[in-house]
């Protein structure tokens, strides 16, 4: 595979029955000669945001959970977030969308969306990651373990985490759609 794949969706096929990767849609952040890494979006945990970044910023209590990101480096903590003021140095993901991972980010964009009364940011906290080594995605990928579909912010935020996955691979079934998905008798064609 030359084309990078950054920036992109990667929904598990129906057969992946892996407990990482099961129904999860990752949204890759990087991906070269070297492997990738990305980040599911859409496995909610019950910790809150304020409570797993207590023991660094005094941030206010809200509603806002931390997500599993991944297997990888589960302590390690990941921010997405569309403030374009705060976007840490790094070039954005989707237009709009901003890795942030240095104690600045996390302060900034999460104590600027809590005060922020008019203009709330947009963003989602991650702990640990999905990575794979050079060559092993694209060989994922040539296995039928993922399908590729363009992202977008709007479901990396989306408001039910858990509608993501279904909402995705529709989307990509209609993008792609070349023979009806349930075909009752193949040999009718």
């Amino acid at each position: 595979m030359t084309e990078s794949l950054r920036g992109r969706f990667l929904i598990a096929a129906k057969r992946v029955r892996d407990d990482n990767f099961y129904k999860t849609v990752v949204l890759l952040l990087e991906h070269g000669e070297q492997g990738a890494m990305g980040l599911v979006i859409n496995r909610p945990s019950s910790i809150k945001v304020a409570h797993a970044l207590a023991g660094h910023f005094d941030l206010p209590e809200t509603d806002d959970v931390v997500f599993g990101g991944g297997p990888v480096e589960p302590s390690a903590l990941v921010i997405l977030h569309d403030d374009s003021a705060f976007q840490d140095n790094s070039p954005s993901v989707l237009p709009g969308l901003f890795v942030g991972g240095s104690p600045d980010a996390f302060e900034q964009v999460i104590g600027e969306a809590a005060a922020s009364d008019s203009l709330k940011h947009s963003f989602r906290v991650f702990s640990g990651y999905a990575g794979w080594g050079a060559g092993q995605l694209e060989g994922e990928i040539a296995r039928g373990d993922w399908l590729i579909h363009s992202a977008c912010r709007e479901m990396v935020f989306h408001e039910d985490p858990y509608a993501i996955y279904d909402t995705i691979l529709q989307r990509f079934y209609a993008t792609n759609h070349i023979l009806p998905h349930r075909v009752k008798d193949a040999s009718a064609n």
